[in-house]
């Protein structure tokens, strides 16, 4: 059982890593996993500082920070900047970074190659992967050089289109023991966690009881190992079409698009910057600086047109 003493929200984290083996213990104690996406290096602080267990560097990134349709067009090298930026922020969680589309589809040695980047150059502590099938082999040539696979089974959004969009996976009996069959598989490849997205409550609750590793959830029930929300839904940034199973914690949108409007104004009407926002100068300096800039002027109205 974790020993691990509960931390307040906004604790100073306590010195070093989370251990890789701990999210095991948490499962065996029925301790909920927390985890949370951030794509830069004040998200990462504040994710730890508030006592996640795991941040994700989400592909998800496209559509809530780069502004795109979808999570396909995230590359490589955008991730990388963005892990880069969080492993920066975050000190005691562990930070799992999503293998982009087209980054581990081709073959175990691109995967691997991808993965020893953002571990190598990034500072990730694990990759993730979405699916089962191709990907499993993935999984174990990863795995194999030494490098923690986080799996993702359900809604995975960058094959969402052979999904038939974003809904909700596994309804069918049929389907759903697929679903079960593929965490099984993951696992024994060498998964050492598993997302299940959009996943109804009664498979998730049965996926996690089947698995010895922990399970977390992202609308699939509170029966899970662990949960995770996207950074920019949870705070209320993401302007677009949020998922049912998104709760929104605050409103920080507003709040932002209030002190920009504030600014704004104040820097129309002059109010700011204030005499409490200027840096002043000795007055024998500035007497010197205008004494200097007046013979400047006159030398310059003097010269030929």
């Amino acid at each position: 059982m974790s020993t691990r003493p509960q931390q307040p929200a906004a604790a100073t984290p306590a010195p070093g890593k989370l251990p890789l083996t701990e999210l095991a213990e948490l499962k065996a104690a029925r301790q909920p996993i927390v985890m949370v996406t951030a794509y830069d290096a004040p998200g990462g602080r504040l994710a730890d500082q508030a006592g996640a267990d795991l941040v994700l560097v989400g592909d998800s990134a496209a559509m809530t920070v780069l502004g795109h349709d979808s999570t396909v067009p995230a590359t490589i090298e955008e991730m990388l900047v963005l892990t880069r930026a969080v492993t920066r922020g975050a000190r005691r969680p562990l930070v799992v970074a999503d293998l982009p589309f087209g980054s581990f589809q081709v073959s175990d040695e691109d995967a691997v190659r991808n993965a020893i980047r953002f571990v190598k150059e990034a500072g990730a502590d694990a990759v993730k992967l979405e699916g089962a099938g191709p990907t499993l082999s993935r999984v174990r040539a990863i795995v194999g050089a030494g490098i923690p696979v986080m799996g993702h089974l359900g809604l995975t959004p960058q094959s969402a289109t052979m999904l038939g969009g974003f809904k909700a996976q596994g309804r069918s009996a049929e389907k759903a023991l697929r679903l079960l069959a593929d965490a099984r598989a993951l696992e024994a490849a060498g998964c050492f966690s598993l997302v299940l997205e959009a996943v109804p409550a009664p498979v998730a609750r049965r996926v996690s009881e089947e698995l010895s590793i922990p399970t977390i959830g992202i609308g699939a029930g509170v029966d899970c190992d662990g949960q995770v929300l996207v950074w920019h839904d949870l705070l209320g940034l993401y302007e677009g079409r949020t998922a049912r199973f998104v709760k929104r914690y605050a409103d920080v949108a507003d709040v932002i698009r209030g002190a920009l409007g504030r600014y704004a104004e104040d820097v129309r009407e002059r109010r700011f910057p204030g005499e409490e926002h200027t840096y002043a100068m000795p007055a024998d300096e500035l007497a010197l600086f205008e004494q200097a800039a007046r013979a400047t002027d006159g030398a310059r109205g003097s010269r030929p047109g």
